[in-house]
């Protein structure tokens, strides 16, 4: 299981010198399945994606350059500028513990980024875009990914705007990403998806309570540090679920009431794994509490999707 966790950058890794082994933990492939999720959800959201080939591939290509490309990107760039908290927090990590060089960490950064934005501009030209939205979108998402970690900025010290941030870049990013790549991306949906990344900010706060030390150490305000464990359980609980059911409520109102009850039936289960888990003991259950809850939120968003790419959003722009 240590070695699963080293190729998947979880927390309990094993060490390893194999260079390709470290590059891919740095990379986290482990976050990269709801940004993959989010623009599955994006294309149904679009209500124009067609089972045949070139869409299929576009679809992939969209994937890799969201997962793969720019969470890693994100992700690699995290742990550079993370390497203080993280000889606190998880010392076995290529960077802390010596295992990769600085330098080479810069160059799997620029590799990333470069490929990323690459990929993105290639599918607006499959797109036939005349603006090239999925090149906006990917430099936009990787300026957040930047600011988020890198000083001055760092929106990681602020629990809310680097919480925020996050669920945003894994909701709201990819999902667009989907939209724009096989429809439209209408302002009601960009909103919307926007409000639905308040319930990631929650998500997003579940990962910070195995920071709790090296965040108070180097005086970073996460949630956990600053309204302690048990407030920031609740506060974690509170956004994936109140915003979940203002999604309810939207689907209610644009007559999508099949899709309302369905969302309301993928909540519960949360709710009772947050009993369960979260707001037990949310620094020992942390990982058992995304696994058994996480499946039914990103559920419940492609039921959204679909609801919204069968509805009167996706006409107003």
């Amino acid at each position: 299981m240590s070695d699963a966790r080293q190729l998947l950058g979880m927390k309990g890794a094993s060490g390893t010198s194999n260079i390709w082994k470290l590059r891919l933990q740095l990379m986290k492939p482990v976050t990269w399945i709801p940004l993959i999720w989010g623009v599955i959800c994006g294309a149904a959201a679009s209500g124009h994606y067609q089972w045949k080939l070139d869409h299929l591939l576009a679809a992939i290509a969209c994937m890799v350059m969201s997962g793969p490309l720019l969470a890693g990107y994100t992700q690699t760039i995290n742990d550079y500028y993370d390497r203080e908290i993280d000889a606190i927090n998880e010392p076995y990590r290529p960077i802390p513990s010596g295992a990769i060089p600085l330098l080479q960490v810069k160059v799997q950064i620029g590799v990333l980024l470069i490929a990323g934005l690459g990929v993105a501009w290639g599918l607006d030209q499959w797109a036939g875009h005349s603006t090239p939205f999925l090149l906006l979108l990917a430099l936009g998402g990787s300026f957040v990914s930047y600011i988020y970690s890198a000083p001055p900025l760092k929106l990681k010290q602020n629990g809310w705007l680097g919480n925020y941030a996050l669920g945003a870049s894994y909701i709201a990013l990819p999902w667009w990403a989907g939209q724009a790549l096989f429809g439209k991306l209408t302002w009601s949906t960009a909103l919307l998806t926007l409000a639905y990344s308040l319930a990631g900010l929650g998500i997003a706060v579940v990962n910070d309570f195995k920071s709790v030390e090296g965040d108070r150490a180097l005086g970073l305000q996460s949630l956990p540090v600053v309204f302690g464990i048990q407030r920031a359980s609740w506060i974690s609980a509170g956004m994936i679920d109140g915003f979940q059911l203002a999604m309810v409520a939207v689907l209610i109102v644009i007559g999508q009431h099949f899709a309302a009850v369905l969302l309301v039936l993928l909540v519960v289960p949360q709710i009772t794994f947050q009993d369960i888990w979260l707001l037990r003991d949310p620094v020992a259950f942390d990982v058992k509490y995304q696994a058994s809850a996480q499946p039914f939120l990103v559920l419940g968003m492609l039921v959204t999707a679909l609801a919204i790419g069968h509805s009167p959003l996706i006409q107003v722009m």
